[in-house]
């Protein structure tokens, strides 16, 4: 009885942190001493910092949980487990991962065989070239995820090819990517990379249609949104995939969708994605782990579980902002794949305010508090 109380009090407190409100931090209205004199603003700018810092202690908590990976619990722990533990590595590591290996190199053979020559024996015949092409990044995308051993389940309609529609997903790793090509050939929106995986999307994934942006470049913003319209209205073209989180979340919650998508003027078809981590965590925290690790991580488990909703189209509804339709299809999505909404944005993960923004929050955070304070 005492375990499950201690539960209901962790997931409480796990919920609050989620949507902290600030009030709750700060003394009740009776528990202040009145001022003897007048309270001016430079006294709360004074003790400001300590405030905000204090807060910010409460933003990061309920912030970076969303970018951790949680390890699942040790179950080798008795003299009864642990040879069972040590003959599952011996065939995770020894007999799945070369299996998984040829596996993925027999698929590469496969693919490079027929893609090479295919630009050079079909110019001049795009439509058939781009047909073929779509076929084959399927077939690869297959391979990969045969060589972690996926089990994925698909809910509801196959997308198709028409204009004027983009498709949207939260966002866990880049395998997230892979599992849905294997299906369907997207054109997605990417973050460049470096090594074998930029070499790929500057050549095999270029012929899909698929878009490139580096964040620390301002000007791909406007070229990333030039290209967006011209693809959305293209009748030929792969339906467009955009992750608008914008970075990988730990498939516990979702973060803030960038509106780039939803300003569009067309069709949002909202994709869910959840991983079940009997076996395998798919989260890919890129600051702490190169792709090629994630991905030998993967091949040397069990098996990647997944299951995939493709939800009910959606429109902007008559005087709806932008930002308002980008929440709604978030929630469509958080609720089908049961993920905790939480109001931050990811692009923090990559960058803090600089000290002169900090300090006219600063000041700002000082204001409201004295204006509380006067009212009272």
């Amino acid at each position: 009885m005492s375990s499950t109380a201690g539960k209901l009090v962790t997931s409480r407190s796990e919920l609050e942190l989620d949507h902290p409100n600030i009030e709750d931090y700060l003394p009740s209205g009776s528990s202040i001493n009145e001022p003897r004199g007048k309270l001016r603003l430079r006294d709360l700018l004074d003790i400001s910092p300590t405030l905000t810092e204090a807060a910010g202690a409460i933003v990061d908590d309920s912030f970076t949980r969303c970018f951790k990976s949680n390890p699942p619990e040790p179950w080798n722990w008795n003299i009864y487990l642990f040879p069972l533990w040590c003959c599952g590595v011996v065939v995770r590591y020894c007999l799945l991962f070369p299996l998984r290996c040829i596996t993925l190199a027999f698929g590469w053979i496969i693919f490079l065989s027929a893609f090479i020559p295919l630009h050079s024996l079909l110019k001049g015949q795009d439509r058939l070239r781009k047909k073929i092409e779509r076929v084959l990044v399927e077939m690869i995308c297959s391979f990969f995820v045969a060589s972690w051993t996926g089990v994925v389940r698909y809910h509801g309609p196959r997308p198709s090819i028409r204009p004027k529609q983009v498709y949207v997903a939260n966002h866990t790793s880049m395998i997230d990517f892979i599992v849905l090509e294997q299906m369907t050939a997207f054109a997605v929106i990417m973050q460049k990379h470096p090594g074998w995986v930029g070499l790929l999307q500057s050549t095999i994934l270029e012929s899909v249609g698929c878009i490139w942006f580096n964040r620390s470049e301002a000007k791909d913003r406007e070229i990333v949104a030039r290209k967006l319209r011209d693809h959305v209205l293209g009748t030929d073209n792969n339906p467009l995939l955009i992750f608008p989180e914008g970075t990988c979340v730990n498939n516990n919650y979702t973060v803030m969708f960038k509106k780039g998508a939803f300003e569009l003027d067309c069709t949002v078809c909202p994709i869910a994605i959840k991983y079940n981590k009997i076996f395998v965590d798919a989260f890919w925290n890129s600051r702490k782990q190169s792709f090629t690790m994630h991905l030998l991580q993967l091949m040397t488990s069990w098996a990647v579980v997944c299951e995939v909703w493709y939800l009910e189209p959606q429109t902007i509804r008559p005087g709806e902002t932008a930002i308002e339709f980008a929440e709604r299809v978030r929630g469509m999505i958080s609720h089908r794949a049961g993920l905790k909404k939480v109001p931050w944005d990811g692009y923090l993960k990559y960058s803090r305010p600089s000290s002169k923004h900090s300090e006219r929050k600063q000041q700002s955070f000082a204001e409201s508090i004295l204006a509380r304070l006067e009212d009272k």
